[in-house]
């Protein structure tokens, strides 16, 4: 398990890379650049967890 650093965005936010490879696994790479437009929500669900998912998969 690769691990990321969290880097500072600005003064109120905070970051996480996705690795290529895993973005490549979800079909969000074209030519070694990101698909245009996708979007994701990002949840806390416990201490020290987060669940990152794509909109289109998100439930209404």
């Amino acid at each position: 398990m690769p691990i990321q650093k969290l880097r500072k965005l600005d003064s109120d936010t905070g970051g996480v890379t996705i690795p290529k490879d895993d973005l490549r696994l979800e079909g969000l790479l074209e030519d070694g650049e990101l698909v245009e437009g996708e979007r994701v929500v990002v949840r806390r669900v416990d201490d020290g967890e987060w669940k990152v998912q794509r909109i289109s998969d998100f439930p209404a």
